[in-house]
């Protein structure tokens, strides 16, 4: 399956966005979803996980209360929305699609392209 990522921009702190993945086949509804980030300087890192049925989603410690994750499988679509942004949520963000549910990028078969968010101070 082919993922495309987009939707992130430039945004002020405090701000919001909400990124989109958009998926090339139905497949997509049999996958478990990830979004993970890598800034300037630093490894990629998980964010959010959503089972293939929507339901569990997961986050990292660092964005738990502020992101959400979501997924509308007849859209064949995954969201994440990114509420009271931080200067520290600055990277290139991107979806992932695997077979199992994890925190660990090794564990994810097809990726999105990536796309840039910057949160401004």
């Amino acid at each position: 399956v082919q993922l495309q990522a987009y939707g992130g921009g430039l945004v002020q702190t405090g701000g919001s966005l909400r990124l989109s993945c958009a998926a090339s086949e139905r497949t997509f509804s049999n996958y478990n979803m990830g979004w993970f980030r890598q800034a300037p300087g630093k490894e990629r890192e998980f964010v959010a996980g959503i089972n293939w049925s929507g339901t569990p989603k997961y986050y990292a410690d660092s964005v738990k209360g502020r992101f959400t994750i979501s997924r509308d499988n007849a859209k064949i679509t995954m969201y994440l929305q990114m509420n009271s942004l931080k200067a520290d949520d600055t990277a290139v963000y991107y979806c992932a699609a695997g077979v199992q549910m994890a925190r660990n990028s090794d564990f994810y078969e097809y990726w999105g392209q990536g796309t840039l968010v910057t949160v401004s101070s």
